[in-house]
């Protein structure tokens, strides 16, 4: 038996590579995750699959504030996915939706064709919990050929949403695979996956490390006010306990 599979949401090519040598099964690689996550750097995927044996899927995402694009955002989105898959993207994470809060459809389109084209995976991220309404919203991601949907099941996190993560699951598991994220930790992850029968897990494992060149005097370009001197990176320690609370499926 198996345990669950474990992704870790990585800011850079050492968040990968932690992640990596601590037990994580895949990575989503982004950068300013305190944005939400946006595209990487190419250099950063590079590096990370020169030195790291693990499946990087990569975020295609150019702002942060929503997810109804322009047209230029757009071919911008469409260009970085080609480059992140010729260096060697396991797969993209992206999202499309209307002013409506639904699926773009044609945009969703044609993103998945061209990363299917590549061989690789199409991951519809988090823009999943802004839809109105999320069973219409997988059966058009089924139709178009996504083959992931990360979701905490439209609530803040996926604790408070694991109702509507089992339901999704029972309902649709077996056309589309299902990726809870959003609050998941070695405190929940067991009992989670117990309750929606949910098998994978997109989790952070992060913690602050300190940068005393963050600030000095009146000046201070810590993005949180709140830790001063300071940046977010994965912790081994806390990929380690993700790993050991997994449960065997």
């Amino acid at each position: 038996m198996l345990k669950g599979l474990l992704e870790i949401c990585c800011g850079s090519f050492e968040d990968v590579k932690t992640a990596w040598q601590n037990g994580a099964d895949r990575v989503e690689l982004n950068s300013a995750l305190y944005l939400g996550g946006l595209t990487p750097s190419t250099a950063n995927l590079i590096c990370a699959k020169e030195q790291c044996s693990i499946p990087i899927v990569t975020m295609v995402r150019p702002r942060g504030g929503g997810f109804c694009y322009s047209q230029d955002e757009y071919e911008t989105m469409l260009l970085d996915a080609r480059i992140l898959l010729e260096h060697g993207a396991d797969g993209i994470a992206f999202g499309f939706l209307t002013e409506d809060h639904a699926i773009h459809r044609n945009r969703t389109q044609e993103m998945i064709d061209l990363i299917h084209s590549a061989g690789k995976e199409a991951v519809f991220h988090r823009a999943f919990d802004c839809v109105v309404q999320q069973e219409r919203a997988v059966e058009a991601l089924i139709l178009l050929g996504a083959d992931r949907i990360l979701t905490s099941g439209g609530a803040p996190d996926v604790w408070s949403g694991r109702t509507q993560l089992q339901k999704l699951q029972s309902q649709y598991g077996k056309d589309i695979t299902f990726l809870a994220g959003s609050g998941v930790n070695a405190q929940n992850v067991n009992a989670l996956m117990e309750y929606t029968s949910i098998e994978q897990v997109h989790t952070s494992c992060r913690s602050w490390q300190p940068d005393a060149t963050a600030s000095l005097q009146d000046v201070d370009f810590s993005y949180d006010r709140n830790r001063k001197n300071a940046y977010e990176a994965v912790d081994a320690g806390k990929v380690k306990e993700m790993r050991a609370a997994m449960p065997i499926l």
